[in-house]
């Protein structure tokens, strides 16, 4: 049976294998922890498919491969895999890319360690690419992708999307020198490359592809998730001589939060809207209901509270609970709530979701958010947890924040920042009262969301919870 990358997320194109729980000849058991991996939206483990001995890895520790590529091979004890495979790379490394789940799916196994890798061992044309990315250490031992020449590593540095537009224009993407990382080629460097009328591109006057005459080349709002999107490098490096600093690279999860954070500004017209919300009569209600809640298994948080405040205004506004592709406004029936957990400092964020949570009561709430939470933070999270989310949430008041602007979480079009809930003094009826108050910020996507329906959102959930929070 192969074991392969799951999808962890609508926007995830792939995943990283940080670590193997088991080796070959190792006996696992069907759900049995078998591997680690990590994305911008979760670091995991992930269950064996079946009972069965760990026959082959294919897929090292500290590789990138995209969803659905074949990472391991599990059967029977003393049952062997044929080392045909190995041979087949060795000797001919173009048919490297049959691995994948079809033809035009790059090898997952080359994107990440060519980054580290040196030069090709019999490069073609070797002066065409640099050895070794800027700064990187070249690796002394060889890899089977060492064997690879310089086009046929081009070749696998670009997307099925890449690749489509390149012949569909007769380009041959092998003769393009990438600007995505390791010298991937992306659509921005693709589309370049059309506009400028290079040869084998199609000449602009082809109505098969809009033309972008009037326009610059493609940049990040044209491009897609996976499809090379990076940090762009600094032209001027953030120390000068003699500074003392320490500098180490970044992890796998702070990488990709990093490229997904810069699409979604890329792509979505951001806006925020800034609520306070009183939320005496939600604490008067959690004071009330907090130790019958803990001897039924949950811990009755504030959160519980705006997560039904939520679902009760996306039923009543749709638009904030639905997705733009293309033209088109995609509408989601269910309610799919995504709430953001801190890691270990400096180590990203995971946003589990609670599935259909408009079929929640304030205490099945509570328990969805209790479980989800502790499940992040000890990487017992399985796939589906962190998929379909529909509307996502992000507490930076439990740090004592007031307020921020959150980033929205492609492909949704708002989330929403909850500062620290505490006591202030207010007009209450023409006095000075004492109050439980929260500063509520909404970031939305105008491309779909206008300013009015935010704000009516907002005042509906404010008039939810300031009513307590339990319609």
């Amino acid at each position: 049976m192969d074991v392969i990358m799951p999808q962890m997320g609508e926007s995830i194109a792939e995943g990283t294998i940080t670590k193997w729980l088991k080796q070959p000849g190792d006996t696992v058991e069907r759900d049995e922890p078998l591997f680690e991996i990590s994305t911008d939206k979760v670091d995991a483990e992930i269950p064996a498919p079946a009972d069965g001995t760990l026959l082959e890895i294919k897929v090292p520790e500290g590789e990138t491969v995209e969803v659905n590529s074949v990472v391991a091979i599990l059967g029977a004890a003393g049952e062997t895999v044929s080392a045909a495979p190995a041979a087949e790379l060795a000797a001919a490394p173009a048919a490297a890319p049959a691995a994948a789940a079809s033809e035009t799916a790059p090898a997952p196994a080359q994107a990440a360690p060519v980054a580290q890798s040196p030069a090709p061992a019999t490069p073609p044309a070797p002066a065409a690419t640099p050895a070794t990315p800027a700064g990187g250490p070249p690796d002394a031992v060889e890899k089977p992708y060492d064997r690879y020449s310089v086009e046929e590593l081009r070749k696998t540095r670009s997307s099925p999307v890449v690749r489509n537009i390149a012949a569909e224009h007769g380009i041959d993407v092998t003769s393009i020198q990438g600007t995505g990382a390791s010298g991937r080629v992306t659509k921005s460097d693709i589309l370049a490359v059309v506009e400028s009328g290079a040869p084998g591109s199609a000449p602009a006057q082809t109505p098969a592809v809009p033309a972008p005459a009037t326009a610059p080349p493609a940049t990040m709002p044209a491009a897609a998730p996976g499809e090379g999107l990076v940090i762009p490098d600094l032209r001027i490096p953030p120390y000068g001589t003699g500074e003392r600093v320490e500098v180490e690279p970044m992890g796998v999860m702070r990488k990709k939060i990093a490229e997904h954070m810069i699409y979604s500004q890329a792509v979505s017209a951001h806006v925020t809207s800034f609520f306070e919300i009183d939320l005496e009569e939600v604490a008067k209600d959690r004071r009330a209901h907090k130790s019958e809640f803990a001897e039924r298994g949950a811990h009755l948080t504030y959160m519980a509270y705006i997560c039904r405040a939520i679902v009760d205004g996306l039923q009543k506004f749709p638009y904030l609970n639905a997705s733009v592709m293309g033209d088109q406004i995609v509408f989601k029936k269910d309610i799919n709530l995504g709430i953001a957990v801190a890691l270990e400092a400096g180590k990203g964020l995971i946003v589990p979701v609670i599935h259909n949570a408009d079929g929640l009561n304030l205490f099945g709430m509570a328990k969805a958010i209790n479980d989800l939470g502790t499940r992040a933070r000890n990487k017992g999270l399985m796939p589906d947890d962190v998929q379909r989310g529909t509307f996502s949430i992000t507490n930076p008041g439990v740090y004592g924040g007031l307020m921020g602007t959150p980033i929205i979480n492609q492909p949704q079009v708002a989330i929403l920042g909850i500062g620290v809930v505490e006591k202030r003094a207010v007009v209450v009826n023409d006095a000075i009262a004492i109050r439980h108050r929260c500063y509520f910020t909404l970031s939305y996507d105008h491309r779909l969301v206008d300013g009015a329906m935010a704000e009516m959102f907002m005042a509906h959930v404010k008039q939810f919870l300031e009513a307590g929070g339990i319609q």
